[in-house]
């Protein structure tokens, strides 16, 4: 099996999306698969401009000559796409998006109906490509990833892939603190390692692993009042250099 794994944090390896990204892709490792891991902090991807060059004169090609040159030909090859991204607003980060969006050389400008529904058809061979989605949030709740949710299942369907799960990690700014103090969270990255291993060896990801991954860690006054104390402590040193 092979994996491309996009982190779109602009923390890279130190953000808490990591956290739970690089045990995931420890366990997927570890039960045999291939893996590649980029940063889109590192890779220089244009917006697309919506002019349909990859459909019309170069199709599959986009005329843009940057770093998706590197990323298109490994996303042909990969059986598993994930997309690691912390949420800011309501969704992927900006450069996530960018990436997502010039993913369009993949599909053909043809319409097509898959189980009822418009959709593009994918350029060349067809085969069984999946998706997993990795995400940290500050806020307290897990209903912030809805949007994000809905957006990453719509590109899954419009991609003509297989969505294989999200693990999902609301108030995620606690993780550092707590393994600092030595709290019990280590279930947590247990739990991101299997769910990797059981989607190398071809398996769903289990529920109990994507509850685990979320589980709750601290109250939520407690949470809210730890993290406005903490950026009280920042402004205020601030205002004193």
């Amino acid at each position: 099996m092979k994996v491309l794994a996009i982190n779109s944090s602009p923390r890279m390896d130190k953000g808490n999306t990591a956290l739970i990204l690089n045990p995931f892709l420890e366990g997927m490792k570890e039960a045999g698969a291939e893996v590649e891991l980029f940063y889109t902090k590192k890779l220089n991807i244009n917006p697309c401009t919506g002019e349909f060059n990859c459909w019309l004169k170069t199709p599959g090609k986009c005329y843009h000559n940057d770093d998706m040159n590197i990323l298109y030909p490994k996303i042909a090859e990969v059986d598993v796409i994930v997309f690691a991204t912390p949420v800011y607003v309501d969704g992927v980060t900006g450069p996530m998006k960018n990436l997502i969006d010039r993913m369009i050389p993949r599909v053909q400008p043809f319409f097509e109906l898959r189980e009822e529904h418009c959709r593009h058809s994918v350029r060349g061979e067809a085969k069984t490509l999946k998706f997993v989605l990795i995400s940290n949030c500050g806020f307290w709740e897990k209903d912030n990833f809805d949007p994000l949710l809905v957006f990453m299942k719509a590109f899954c369907k419009n991609a003509s892939a297989e969505f294989a799960g999200a693990l999902l990690r609301p108030h995620g700014e606690a993780m550092p603190g707590m393994l600092e103090m030595g709290a019990p969270i280590n279930d947590i990255f247990e739990a991101a390692k299997e769910a990797g291993r059981q989607l190398a060896k071809g398996q769903k990801i289990s529920q109990e692993n994507l509850d685990a991954v979320s589980r709750e860690l601290l109250p939520k006054e407690m949470y809210i009042q730890i993290v406005n104390q903490y950026f009280q402590q920042t402004l205020e040193a601030l205002e004193k250099c």
